[in-house]
């Protein structure tokens, strides 16, 4: 009789130890084992850290070496600045100033730019307007985006972003006939655009100051 209530002590033990550790089922939790795709970036994340930090920063970081020391010389003029952030800001940038000019949104091109790449964007708008043509452009994919060069000059920052896109263009003309361009081509672009912005400023928006072909 001892031994049973021995026995029943040793389970009752051991219940309530894996209680403790699993928790409690009901049969409708998500499973434990976590999705393929997580398995596999953990078994790809280095184990250590300091050996590898370089070429996880090439992935993370699309960097030329040519702007190497003037994002350090950002990062030293403002130690929150993230590269990665900037890039994906600089993309959605690109976009938005294309569309910006594809309409003829005047207003948009102001927020995004500096008084004289406004200017020349109105100028080319105003040309447009005149000889009665529209632009029905779609931008199709950023393929890339890599900062190019950099520099401060004081408290003045400037970042160079090199853009390679696919890029539809049609040109239609007062009666809406297509004179330039093709629904069914895109055009490959490489542009290099330069973004300003005064460090430690409390407006944390960089701004188009110039662009050009790559």
């Amino acid at each position: 009789m001892l031994y049973i209530v021995l026995l029943a002590m040793v389970t009752a033990f051991l219940a309530l130890r894996l209680y403790s550790v699993l928790g409690k089922r009901t049969g409708h939790e998500q499973p434990i084992a976590r999705p393929v795709e997580d398995r596999a970036v953990a078994v790809t994340v280095p184990r250590v850290v300091e050996a590898k930090a370089e070429a996880r920063e090439d992935v993370v970081r699309p960097i030329d070496a040519k702007a190497e020391a003037g994002l350090r010389a950002v990062i030293a003029g403002e130690p929150g600045f993230d590269v990665a952030r900037f890039v994906a800001g600089a993309q959605s940038a690109y976009r938005m100033t294309l569309e910006a000019f594809w309409s003829g949104d005047e207003a948009t091109l102001t927020e995004l730019a500096t008084p004289d790449v406004r200017d020349a964007f109105g100028q080319a708008i105003a040309a447009r307007r005149e000889a009665g043509e529209t632009l029905e452009n779609r931008l199709v994919s950023i393929e890339s985006a890599r900062i190019a060069d950099a520099g401060v000059s004081g408290r003045d920052a400037w970042i160079a972003v090199r853009f390679d896109a696919d890029i539809v263009a049609i040109t239609r003309d007062a009666d809406g006939q297509v004179i330039a361009g093709s629904m069914t081509d895109a055009v490959e672009t490489h542009d290099v655009w330069t973004f300003s912005r005064t460090l430690k400023s409390a407006d944390p928006n960089w701004t188009l100051s110039d662009t050009d072909e790559a």
